[in-house]
């Protein structure tokens, strides 16, 4: 059996990388970027700001009691976008598989390139290459399998690299903390609290009836990672995976209102649709087709996000760029592409606390009762039989 060899990248604090790039006065200070101090959200912070405590998601106003002397940036997030594709583009030309999990962090799977070259050296080269050719420092880890590797660029952060060689997984692990193994929630953590399960040592040594009868089938999973066994393959990264909808009029219809009523309401439902797949676009496109079927389509680059919010004005603005309102429109369509994983975490710069909490108790609504159940009020108006959304590649 071929040994894995799995190598987690994350550029480090990105937002505030890509902002020293072009101000360097901040660099070696304490960075918030995000929202207004009044009701504004820290979307990322630089590792001067993290000593004093501050973190992601956290209200600005906290923050700044917590590092008063911090500087806090509103953030240019075009900037973001560009260089997460540029860095994409790298790793896209240099290695075989790889799998892209947000705007900053990538999974790579080196397996079986051990027979031709040193799989640690053609990560370092790699790291090296990324911060050359963009100026921004990167970490990764290289392990066995993803959960390992995923810790272990966080033990190399910030700015390094750390090589877990096989079979001294379990004990890398073991002295850290259970909340630091990734996708072990915090609800799973508290519940292995109460039964003085801290260290992941100590979840080690359980039996896995044990958290089964915390945890259901889950609770083999848990052992299973807290082990440094994960046997999840890397999902080969595609940029051209995309989501959009249609709707054809009974009738050729020149009524702005009527237009927008209903692209407020596609785009409404495909913001859904990327949220409950935790996903963010960062190409917004509009297609029109006239009564004499003559179709234009018109495309923009947007910053990473799944907020109707920002993804409305946007479509707005490309009907009003590619509509000539003097001719009746036959079909009207939204695509959302360039797609990433991802979640609110990225919206941060345009969204306060309210709304993030809004976003969040919607989409579990709408989870629980059906897409639509709340939506905007334009989107009542129209039938939701009318779009069928669809993923395609």
């Amino acid at each position: 059996m071929l040994k894995r060899y799995i190598v987690h990248i994350d550029l480090d604090s990105f937002f505030v990388s890509v902002e020293r790039k072009f101000n360097p006065s901040l660099i070696g200070k304490p960075v918030i970027i995000g929202g207004s101090e009044d009701r504004g959200v820290v979307a990322s912070c630089s590792y001067e700001a993290r000593k004093f405590g501050v973190h992601s998601a956290m209200p600005t106003r906290q923050a700044l009691r917590l590092c008063p002397q911090a500087i806090v940036i509103r953030g240019t997030h075009g900037r973001y976008s560009q260089a997460s594709r540029e860095v994409t583009q790298i790793i896209h030309d240099a290695v075989p598989l790889y799998q892209k999990t947000s705007v900053d962090e990538f999974y790579i799977d080196l397996t079986g390139m051990d027979r031709y070259y040193d799989p640690y050296q053609m990560a370092t080269d790699l790291r090296q290459r990324i911060t050359h050719e963009t100026g921004l420092p990167i970490s990764f880890g290289m392990a066995s399998c993803k959960t390992v590797a995923k810790m272990a660029t966080n033990q190399a952060k910030p700015n390094g690299q750390l090589f877990v060689k096989h079979g001294t997984e379990k004990e890398f692990m073991a002295p850290f903390n259970i909340s630091k193994i990734p996708m072990l929630g915090e609800k799973a953590c508290e519940k292995l609290y109460q039964y003085g399960i801290e260290k992941i040592a100590d979840l080690q040594k359980v039996n896995v009836r044990f958290l089964e009868s915390l945890f259901g089938k889950s609770g083999k999973h848990i052992l299973e990672k807290a082990n440094g066994i994960d046997d999840s393959e890397i999902i080969p990264h595609s940029e051209r995976k995309s989501i959009s909808t249609e709707h054809t009029f009974g009738t050729d219809t020149a009524d702005r209102r009527t237009l927008e009523t209903i692209l407020v309401s596609m785009t409404e439902e495909l913001a859904f649709k990327l949220r409950s797949e935790n996903k963010l676009a960062s190409c917004l496109a509009i297609k029109i087709r006239y009564a004499n079927f003559e179709t234009h389509t018109l495309q923009e680059k947007i910053s990473f996000t799944s907020a109707e919010h920002i993804l409305i004005p946007g479509i707005k603005n490309l009907l009003k760029r590619a509509w000539n309102q003097h001719r009746p429109i036959r079909l009207i369509g939204v695509k959302l592409s360039q797609l990433c994983s991802g979640s609110y975490q990225i919206n941060l710069f345009e969204d306060n606390e309210e709304q993030i909490k809004l976003y969040k108790a919607m989409d579990a609504i709408n989870f629980k009762y059906g897409n639509k159940t709340v939506c905007r009020a334009a989107g009542m108006e129209i039938n939701q039989r009318n779009f069928n959304p669809f993923f395609n590649k």
